[in-house]
């Protein structure tokens, strides 16, 4: 399999998660109380709605950059493809129980945080396990210097670890959980991706959630 066919297969994995995001977005129709009132109360539905969409966004950006930089693709590769996009389809399913649960507080909004960024933990291993295969052999069109390894090692674990936190700050609050994410959402969307092909000639690295 050649990465062409690797990409669009993920693509369209990304395609129908992000689509999926979107059913049962909606709020009741007429008699049943005022629009802005409705919409006001339909606050966990549209907030989680926005931070999963630019979550799965985020993802598809930094999976197209990755995938980019590699030289070959064997088996392996594809079952470590394979684990990420299992996270990557448990993410509108996520996103529905905090929908949910999370305005109702309590015992039941904090189990779905727990749950929401224990998907989003996962999506960060599987990155993770991706880019450390590309590590080794001959496997990237431009070979990362050893010495930058574990500089980039750091930084995909460093995503990774956001998500633990956030999973034990869900345990105690749901809300704190929810906003932490949205945090780190909006910092990868504000990070640039290194583009070193066009500066010290190295091959990309990805910012990883």
């Amino acid at each position: 399999m050649d990465r062409g066919r690797l990409e669009a297969f993920s693509d369209g994995v990304f395609a129908v998660a992000i689509t999926l995001l979107a059913l049962n977005l909606a709020v009741a129709g007429p008699g049943h109380g005022h629009l802005l009132r409705l919409l006001g109360n339909s606050w966990p539905s549209l907030t989680a709605f926005v931070l999963s969409f630019f979550m799965i966004g985020i993802i598809w950006v930094n999976h197209h950059v990755l995938i980019r930089s590699i030289a070959v693709v064997d088996r392996t590769l594809l079952f470590l493809n394979l684990l990420l996009l299992l996270f990557v389809v448990l993410i509108p399913p996520a996103t529905a129980i905090v929908r949910q649960y999370l305005s109702g507080g309590g015992e039941n909004a904090r189990v779905a945080m727990v749950l929401y960024s224990a998907v989003f933990l996962g999506l960060s291993i599987g990155f993770g396990a991706i880019f450390e295969w590309t590590l080794h052999g001959e496997r990237r069109l431009q070979p990362l210097p050893p010495e930058t390894h574990w500089p980039a090692r750091l930084r995909f674990a460093g995503g990774g670890a956001v998500y633990v936190v956030a999973i034990v700050v869900a345990l105690f609050s749901a809300i704190a959980a929810f906003i932490l994410i949205a945090l780190t959402a909006v910092y990868y969307i504000a990070q640039r991706t290194p583009d070193d092909s066009r500066g010290s000639g190295r091959s990309e690295e990805t910012e990883v959630l």
